[in-house]
């Protein structure tokens, strides 16, 4: 017996990266799950790998940027599996990392409807299952980015700052209904990740130097266990909490200012 068994997820961006860790995750540990992706090709290939884990699971198509498509996801799972137990929401849609003078309105809204407004249709829509079930799941996605205040991801700081707002208010007013909420802010060898280590070498080293346990995160092996937990039994008397999962990169920091951007400009 998984530490899931019987339960449903329903998990958005797990067609890659930290999505696809988690999803992994959850299928050893019994859950059937949900897989909310936009690319049809890496969310079916997913669904695949949870298949030949032993693991059930549904791939839906689902553009967070449409709420159409944010529901339909959730109710694709309660109709394929019967009901709704944990919800992750984990995908977003990124824009240019420009600075904050050149973000154009249009970023700011993709970021905050794929962040902010898709987090909040699936909540809304994933409660009332949720609550014919005796209670529910629900983590988010916050990020050491927004406590730093991240040099070119102005747009996303200010998102994510958001989520933790929404998951508290959820936590406070759902908690009457057994649905417990909270966030994590996690760092892992994601599609980024993968993407800056080719291309900057020496980046996974420098990367792994800044974090006090010496080692880049694991999606499915360092994130997916404490989304498990978050998602289990186990965490029964926690909600309204940010949990960061980063190796203790959120201890020293880091400097995110370009090198070619002075101190002082006029």
């Amino acid at each position: 017996m998984g530490l899931l068994t019987n339960k449903v997820a329903l998990i958005t961006g797990a067609g890659g990266g930290i999505g696809r860790g988690v999803a992994r995750r959850f299928a050893r540990e019994g859950a059937a799950v949900v897989i909310a992706e936009i690319d049809e090709k890496s969310g079916a290939e997913v669904a695949l790998e949870l298949e030949s884990l032993g693991g059930r699971s549904l791939f839906v198509r689902t553009d967070v940027m449409e709420k159409a498509s944010v529901l339909a996801a959730v109710d694709a799972a309660v109709r394929h599996f019967g009901g709704l137990d944990i919800l992750i929401n984990n995908a977003f849609v990124p824009t240019p990392n420009v600075r904050f003078e050149d973000k154009t309105d249009e970023m700011l809204e993709q970021t905050l409807t794929s962040t902010i407004k898709a987090s909040w249709w699936a909540m809304q829509a994933a409660m009332p299952h949720m609550r014919n079930r005796g209670g529910g799941k629900i983590v988010n996605f916050y990020s050491i980015d927004t406590e730093i205040g991240a040099w070119l991801h102005a747009d996303y700081n200010t998102a994510k700052a958001g989520i933790l707002g929404l998951t508290r208010s959820a936590a406070a007013e759902w908690g009457r209904f057994n649905i417990t909420v909270n966030a994590i802010a996690p760092t892992a060898m994601g599609a980024t990740f993968h993407k800056l280590a080719a291309e900057n070498p020496g980046f996974a080293e420098r990367a792994a130097a800044m974090r006090p346990l010496g080692r880049c995160g694991d999606p499915e092996d360092d994130i997916g266990p404490v989304v498990v937990f978050l998602s289990s039994n186990l965490s029964r008397y926690v909600t309204g909490e940010a949990i960061h999962v980063d190796g203790g990169l959120h201890l020293p920091g880091y400097n995110s200012r370009p090198a070619d951007v002075p101190v002082r400009e006029t």
